[in-house]
């Protein structure tokens, strides 16, 4: 990836976390890509999450962005 394209990811990204932050007041975010099936992608195509999180929506924010929603995370 060249340094444009990565630059525009990232002007992508602040875009969608201003159009987040219009409507909710998230502490923090993880943006995660995930890239090939051995990563976990079962449609292979280019994608990037932005998840917003908040304090306490988690037991142990530790546990990574796969239980970042309660009872979701096993799969």
């Amino acid at each position: 990836m060249t340094i444009i394209k990565i630059k525009k990811l990232a002007d992508i990204i602040d875009k969608a976390k201003l159009l987040i932050e219009e409507n909710f007041n998230p502490n923090g975010y993880n943006i995660g890509m995930d890239c090939g099936g051995v990563a976990e992608q079962s449609v292979l195509h280019f994608h990037c999450h932005v998840m917003p999180r908040y304090r306490g929506n988690t037991e142990n924010s530790k546990e990574g962005v796969r239980h970042c929603v309660k009872g979701k995370g096993n799969y």
